[in-house]
């Protein structure tokens, strides 16, 4: 998949655009150099991690605050009691829902979330994802917003890594780049980043998923929120002068990062 267009200036020896003076490049041209940058630094993401897509919305939800490593073993403990369908979670019982996903934290708020979840896909889609699947984008994702425990980032995670459908996350990592790239202002919310990349680059699910996945790769590695590594970064060739030290991240959930930013 290629998205670069042909302005970006290359440095001899390293593959990368050498580093263009702020306002020089819009966005419809520097999100995808950033894209090909990238990909060309660090190749494939292979995320989402899972089975099933299934799957995929249950980890959307419990990794909001917390570690994926944390949503790794609480996984692991709903396969093990074959827990992994709408069926089971909707039928067992809230306690013993919140103790396996307890790694989870925030477990039984978490286990309502899930509940919630299920309830919704057999009261709206009869319990069938393809059919949720089908759903227009922008019905789906306000039906979606409407479940107990589902904000922004949730969503746009279900659409696109589970239902495929071509969306933007968004997280903290996505808003400290572009903020220290000069493509937003501090006061960015969810709305107009995801608008400035949708309004930017080719609608397609496969596009979003790796350049999100990417950015998140830059953003634990180097766009640190204290101390980044700049001068290591794959993107710090294109940085304006006084770039913000540390902007501040948004997320779906209080008192933590959001899914992504905790892979």
């Amino acid at each position: 998949m290629t998205t670069t267009v042909p302005s970006a200036p290359r440095v001899a020896g390293l593959g990368v655009p050498a580093q263009v003076p702020p306002g020089a490049v819009s966005p419809h041209e520097l999100l995808p150099q950033f894209f090909d940058t990238l990909t060309a630094a660090l190749g494939p993401m292979h995320w989402w991690p899972a089975k099933t897509p299934f799957e995929v919305i249950v980890g959307a939800i419990l990794t909001q605050n917390t570690a994926w490593i944390n949503v790794e073993r609480a996984i692991a403990n709903l396969r093990r009691e074959r827990m992994l369908t709408p069926r089971a979670i909707e039928t067992a019982l809230a306690g013993k829902l919140a103790r396996l996903v307890r790694s989870s934290g925030y477990f039984r708020q978490k286990a309502k979330k899930l509940k919630a979840f299920v309830r919704f896909l057999r009261q709206d889609f009869g319990g069938s994802l393809k059919r949720m699947f089908r759903t227009p984008t922008a019905e789906l994702r306000e039906r979606l917003l409407a479940v107990h425990g589902i904000g922004p980032e949730t969503a746009d995670s279900i659409l696109l890594y589970a239902a495929s459908h071509p969306v933007f996350v968004v997280d903290a990592y996505t808003k400290r780049i572009l903020l220290r790239h000069g493509l937003v202002g501090e006061k960015a919310g969810y709305e107009e980043i995801r608008q400035l990349f949708e309004g930017n680059l080719p609608p397609d699910a496969k596009l979003y998923n790796e350049y999100h996945a990417l950015l998140v790769n830059v953003g634990k590695n180097w766009c640190r929120s204290q101390k980044p590594l700049c001068d290591q970064c794959p993107l710090g060739p294109y940085l304006i002068p006084n770039p913000t030290p540390n902007p501040a991240p948004r997320n779906d959930s209080p008192g933590g990062d959001p899914p992504e930013a905790q892979r």
